[in-house]
């Protein structure tokens, strides 16, 4: 018995996790310190406190460990270290309130990101949930999902005041990537797309002061959930052709029971950018108010090549849409 129990032993060694830890943060540099530091199954929690650092992640949590930052709305991230001459293409430190940088597993938690180039960037994180996090006062984007971030998940997070720099890259939650840019965040050097699939966006409000749109579904993305959210377009600028509350170029997303108010044109508007993309994709019971008199509230500009490719967008009867021009321009399915 001896023996059977050391040979077992020699082939599947008992490996001793390191024990998760709570670190506690005050200061920039301890919660640099931390986020460096950090191990799945950590917590960093921050106390209540103004934060004016550049905060990168890098080491990721697992499914069963990840790591946790977490804080009241009186944690206040923000990155005051943007120099002009720094790019986006490749990545770099870019003045960007929170980054994870490959760093997947993590869960966001309860504090503020505001007064940075970008609110929160994830890039290659995967498997990350942002909750109950307030994102403002951004001079782009406030969240972005890059470099296939898939599998994420923004709940019940507020975001607003976005695009004070650029009204035109101001969005407020962004999903994926332009295919222009994917040689910066594709793969296989740029051929593939930049596939932030199944990203849920679930609860949050979104806006006023939004610049650009509120979410911008990117062409290469697919199978995402965008569910109760609150959508106030006011404060949009129509510029980059932003003039939608809800932009789709996506495939197979799911957006139920969403409200949406005050864009510049129409609520939500389905595009074609790359091959037959922004197909396939489900509204249902969400509730539209359109103030621009030529606007709708669903635009699927694309529907024709969708239904061409047998991937239609299914625009159902249950959404109620009022002002503007109606709900569609294209047909609408009964019971859907």
């Amino acid at each position: 018995m001896i023996k059977a129990l050391t040979a077992l032993a020699l082939v599947a060694p008992f490996v001793v996790q390191p024990a998760a830890s709570t670190i506690n943060v005050s200061t920039a540099a301890q919660l640099i310190a931390a986020l460096k530091a950090a191990k799945p199954g950590d917590t960093i929690q921050l106390a209540d406190g103004d934060y004016g650092d550049q905060f990168v992640a890098t080491t990721s949590g697992t499914a069963s460990a990840p790591i946790t930052l977490v804080g009241s709305a009186k944690a206040v991230l923000h990155d005051p270290k943007f120099e002009a001459s720094d790019t986006d293409c490749p990545s770099g430190l870019t003045g960007y309130g929170l980054w994870l940088n490959g760093a997947s597993y993590w869960n966001l938690k309860g504090f503020s990101v505001t007064k940075s180039k970008k609110g929160i960037v994830l890039d290659g994180a995967t498997h990350v949930t942002i909750d109950s996090v307030s994102v403002h006062d951004i001079g782009f984007e406030g969240v972005h999902f890059r470099k296939s971030s898939a599998y994420g998940v923004i709940k019940n997070s507020s975001v607003y005041n976005t695009g004070l720099e650029q009204p035109g890259y101001g969005e407020g939650v962004y999903i994926g990537s332009s295919n222009s840019n994917w040689a910066c965040y594709g793969t296989n050097k740029g051929k593939n797309p930049d596939a932030g699939d199944f990203v849920q966006v679930l609860g949050n409000k979104i806006g006023p002061n939004v610049a650009a749109e509120g979410l911008d579904v990117k062409e290469g993305t697919k199978g995402g959930v965008v569910d109760g959210n609150t959508f106030d377009g006011t404060g949009e600028k129509n510029e980059n052709s932003a003039d939608s509350a809800i932009d789709v170029k996506g495939d197979g997303y799911k957006f139920t029971n969403n409200t949406v108010k005050n864009a510049f044109l129409d609520a939500i508007q389905t595009h074609n950018l790359w091959k037959k993309t922004g197909c396939g994709n489900t509204f249902s019971n969400n509730t539209l108010t359109v103030t621009n008199k030529d606007g709708y509230g669903i635009n699927s500009t694309n529907q024709s090549s969708c239904v061409s490719s047998k991937s239609p967008n299914i625009i159902g009867a249950s959404n109620k849409s009022t002002g503007g021009k109606g709900l569609s321009k294209t047909p609408v399915t009964p019971g859907a």
